[in-house]
């Protein structure tokens, strides 16, 4: 049995930023990632982040993974780092039992924060399961990852900021993007994106999605078809799209099933990506000593999911007696509300809202 005051489930940029900050309120932690390597989502991203200094604004998604990790090193007489480490459960009294080389491990924390982040959704049309079909995040691995072309002419469909940055990446990598097909009536990410891919003459088609997909053994093309103001198919309208390869970026969903085992208060709630923890205004689930953070709390942007990731930290050192620094807290939220206001900000504020909590 191995004994820590703190366990984050999850070593992304939620997970990372959490530990820091137990740290500095001198918590030790142990953090859990059933990947090769920590940073999460940030390891396949080659963009600049927006936002300000503090969640590394103008910085590439690679290099704040890596410099989060270099943070962590700084801590290693309190941070402990465990990858390629599956937890296979959470029980009521936070023992964790965790699989690493063909081991079972049991993990007995005094508190748990779980940052395990999201995973893709996908569509439903004929032939989705073609070889050539992929997810963003898939496409991202192959690219940033490995090096690996997916294809030479794509289809993008999802026109939210993964979808348009994804689409840039896929241009810089030498690939023909045909078109990004939206289902709603207008462009979902930022228009400084979609900008970038119209100077390249790519169109970005709204009110239209995937009917079927074509080919043998493998995708060879599709064939789309436009929606009505009711999300309707239109009869008639339908077009063919010659490709080898279709991403797949319509959104994520919480990674949110290791509360089933601890009876935590859930809520659906789509502003955030469906089924999400009710959390109290200290990140702090219904279950006492179960935190959540990051993408599992709700789908945002990594910047948030920093920021989140230091205040569930900083919120769990305090459960376990230790002192809060209330300028930091402060600070925290402040952020937090600047990466959550104007426009871009109002389906998170409205989904906040709804979960009720003091955090929107």
């Amino acid at each position: 049995m191995i004994k820590t005051e703190l366990l984050i489930i999850g070593g992304g940029p939620a997970g990372l930023a959490a530990s820091l900050a137990a740290a500095e309120a001198g918590v030790s932690s142990i953090v859990v990632d059933r990947n090769q390597s920590f940073g999460g989502q940030l390891i396949k991203q080659t963009h600049k982040f927006f936002g300000s200094e503090k969640q590394y604004a103008k910085t590439r998604g690679i290099n704040i993974a890596k410099k989060m990790i270099e943070d962590t090193h700084k801590y290693e007489n309190l941070i402990t780092l465990l990858c390629d480490t599956t937890v296979l459960g959470v029980y009521p009294d936070l023992v964790a039992t965790c699989l690493k080389d063909d081991k079972y491990y049991k993990i007995k924390a005094q508190a748990v924060i779980v940052a395990t982040g999201a995973y893709e959704k996908t569509l439903a049309f004929e032939n989705n399961d073609l070889p050539g079909i992929y997810g963003a995040g898939a496409v991202q691995t192959l690219m940033n990852v490995y090096g690996i072309k997916p294809g030479n002419k794509i289809i993008m469909v999802g026109s939210g900021n993964i979808g348009l940055i994804v689409s840039y990446q896929l241009l810089q990598a030498g690939i023909k993007v045909e078109a990004v097909l939206e289902a709603a009536p207008r462009i979902g990410g930022y228009k400084v994106h979609a900008a970038k891919l119209r100077r390249y003459g790519i169109p970005i088609i709204t009110s239209r999605t995937v009917l079927k997909a074509h080919g043998e053994k493998a995708l060879e093309g599709i064939t789309t078809i436009a929606l009505n103001e009711n999300w309707e198919m239109v009869a008639g309208s339908e077009e063919y799209y010659e490709a080898d390869a279709l991403c797949l970026a319509v959104g994520l969903s919480p990674l949110s099933n290791i509360f089933g085992m601890l009876n935590v208060e859930m809520k659906y709630i789509p502003e955030l990506g469906g089924l999400v923890p009710v959390l109290r205004d200290n990140y702090m689930t219904s279950v006492e000593n179960i935190y959540a953070c990051g993408d599992v709390a709700g789908i945002e942007e990594a910047s948030s999911a920093i920021v989140e990731g230091r205040l569930a930290g900083f919120y769990a050192a305090n459960g376990l007696k230790r002192s809060l620094d209330d300028k930091e807290i402060n600070d925290c939220k402040k952020q937090l509300q600047l990466l959550r206001c104007g426009p871009t900000g109002e389906k998170i504020r409205s989904g906040l809202e709804k979960r009720g909590e003091g955090n929107a």
